[in-house]
């Protein structure tokens, strides 16, 4: 009977041993990923500083900027959803500041039914933080020239569509009207790994409890 049992209860110990491995893993990632994300929170609400003169969109990403300067009225709306408000825009315009720079600045959300209400643009100050998002993939549709709508802050097409630099600011302060600000921060980063963790185990009480149940199936048909 022993010798019926040995590889059953070898591939059973060796699989759970393997998924619990994965578990643990998952946990460690779980840790470092909690600890990347209070870094990003961190620098998002540090003192903002001047725009600099050259940007790395890697190593300056989420750095908090100010800039003077105006609103042109040349804009994208940016087609988003707020829960519990419903649909409506992110107006991404553009901002010519004091030394004649053209960026892009995200003021923020504007509903749906003020999309024709008027703008209010001109001179202005603006704080916020540097970002590149990261929101297009194979199946984000081109803006609708009917609509005037993106589906996505894709910077560098904004950029082009708008004629400025692929700077981009997020506004973290009112910048005039009724656009509220949508400020960065890091719900938009995933971090599923206590999720993984848990599967894993599951996976790992399943493996070893299906074992048992082998084993004992085993022992009945030889006692």
């Amino acid at each position: 009977m022993m010798r019926r049992m040995v590889f059953p209860l070898a591939i059973g110990l060796l699989g759970g041993a393997i998924l619990i491995a994965l578990g643990i893993w998952q946990m460690q990632r779980l840790a470092w990923k909690e600890g990347v994300l209070a870094e990003i929170s961190a620098r998002i609400a540090d003192a903002a500083v001047p725009l600099p003169a050259t940007l790395d969109p890697e190593a300056d990403r989420y750095m908090p900027v100010t800039v003077a300067g105006r609103f042109t009225g040349e804009h994208a709306d940016v087609l988003v959803s707020r829960k519990q408000i419903g649909p409506g825009v992110r107006v991404v315009e553009v901002f010519e500041t004091v030394d004649g720079r053209r960026v892009l600045v995200d003021r923020g959300f504007l509903p749906d039914e003020a999309r024709s209400d008027v703008r209010l643009s001109g001179p202005a100050e603006v704080e916020g933080n540097l970002h590149w998002p990261e929101e297009t993939d194979g199946f984000t549709p081109p803006p609708d020239a009917a609509t005037g709508l993106w589906f996505a802050r894709d910077v560098d097409a904004l950029a082009a569509a708008l004629d400025t630099e692929a700077t981009f600011i997020v506004a973290r302060r009112p910048t005039g009207g009724a656009i509220e600000p949508m400020p960065v921060d890091t719900s938009g980063i995933p971090n599923d790994h206590m999720n993984y963790a848990i599967t894993w185990f599951s996976l790992a009480a399943v493996w070893l409890g299906m074992t048992a149940y082998l084993l004992w199936r085993i022992r009945q048909r030889t006692v």
